[in-house]
């Protein structure tokens, strides 16, 4: 079972297997509180999870992390991510007003990639956890058997022509070859590549592809047609079609190009 926990900017998860569960991201330093009323909210004690594993060690991502671990949780991660534990510390130490705690190394459970499956399997949880770089070098991707991946910030699929040729692109080859159902984003909404048209088309197709459906809905945003209408007419993910659409407008005579130049993922 997978339970979004919502409060901040930050996608946060939490995986339940028979055994135990796993939260895989936390948010910004000073968000604890938040994170406890959410958890709360969504039925769940923050003593009952198990682990915790971050997909990369940026601020947004890792920011309550021994906070969340000194209520029980371990903190997990893996060997390629060990240089990378404490490249935040000094982003937190230079805002005096951060409330942060650094992670403490002796709390954390290194792991190699091999390893992953087995500490899964011990929480109930059929997966494994795979590199993925792209977006940072200590990026991981937790892909579960049933069909569901976690990517934290790697770019989202929609993106995919941008970083033809790049470590985002061959991070994106290995996890589509495993036929995902979901893809849970850090900051994207959740896409569904079984239902979802747009997810089926990117990655996967020609790459005019994206660039035919950004023309077709600029032709709809030129008549004046609704959000809504688009999505139903084009298959495109609602997201997709608002920024899309906010760029088109907020930039007059800008190039298809142009368009997935200035599209932005923030804050959702």
């Amino acid at each position: 079972m997978v339970k979004e926990i919502k409060y901040g900017t930050t996608n946060t998860y939490l995986i339940k297997g028979t055994k135990g569960s796993l939260l895989f991201d936390t948010g910004w330093a000073g968000t604890l509180n938040a994170f406890c009323r959410a958890m709360g909210e969504a039925g769940e004690k923050v003593q009952d999870i198990d682990y915790i594993l971050i997909s990369h060690f940026h601020p947004d991502h890792m920011g309550i992390a021994q906070d969340i671990a000194d209520m029980g949780p371990k903190i997990l991660a893996a060997d390629i991510q060990k240089d990378f534990v404490h490249s935040s510390d000094r982003i937190f130490a230079k805002d005096k007003k951060a409330d942060f705690t650094p992670i403490r190394d002796e709390k954390v459970q290194f792991f190699t990639l091999d390893q992953s499956r087995e500490i899964l399997a011990g929480l109930g949880i059929d997966g494994a956890v795979y590199a993925t770089p792209g977006h940072s070098d200590d990026s991981i991707s937790l892909v579960l058997d049933s069909g569901e991946i976690f990517v934290g910030d790697l770019n989202p699929l929609y993106e995919l022509e941008l970083h033809r040729g790049s470590a985002i692109e061959a991070s994106w080859k290995m996890l589509l070859a495993m036929n995902p159902r979901k893809v849970y984003y850090g900051h994207a909404p959740m896409a569904d590549l079984k239902t979802n048209p747009l997810g089926r088309l990117l990655g996967r197709s020609a790459p005019d592809d994206i660039y035919a459906l950004v023309k077709r809905i600029t032709r709809y945003v030129d008549k004046g047609t609704p959000k809504d209408v688009i999505v139903r007419k084009t298959g495109a993910d609602p997201v997709f079609v608002e920024d899309v659409t906010r760029m088109y407008i907020t930039h007059p005579g800008v190039s298809v190009q142009g368009i997935l130049d200035r599209i932005e993922i923030k804050g959702r």
